[in-house]
């Protein structure tokens, strides 16, 4: 995924302003997925709501036929900031940091179920 840097905006950090998708690739749209594990779970915290929501991501990306490495763009739903550091590390294990996906972050009052802290929707593009 070849990314584009401006000269305007100032240098992303942990993500890229924009992400070139190949001509010919299937992208691959997924819904937000959250932290709730097969049993119908919500662990506590933010680090463990993340890297069990990259885990359902990269299920639901794998059965699309993709993988992380794939992956163009991150939506992020957060109830709050204060903690962006462990997201972002969390994050970090799962996508390619040499050219991370173009990302969003949008704080919300709340997601559909008490005690979920993080959602997370992806892009990916497939080559062809």
């Amino acid at each position: 995924m070849p990314t584009i840097d401006f000269p305007g905006p100032p240098t992303a950090n942990g993500f890229s302003h924009a992400a070139v998708v190949a001509p010919g690739s299937r992208l691959v749209h997924t819904s937000g997925q959250v932290a709730i594990d097969a049993d119908g779970t919500i662990p506590e915290g933010w680090e463990a709501q993340t890297r069990l929501v990259f885990h359902n991501l990269g299920e639901v990306l794998a059965s699309a036929g993709a993988t992380w490495a794939d992956v163009v763009k991150l939506t992020w739903f957060v109830t709050d900031t204060s903690d962006l550091a462990t997201i972002r590390r969390v994050r970090d294990e799962f996508v390619d940091v040499t050219r991370p996906p173009a990302s969003s972050l949008i704080r919300v009052a709340g997601l559909f179920r008490p005690g979920l802290l993080v959602e997370v929707e992806a892009v990916a593009a497939v080559p062809a």
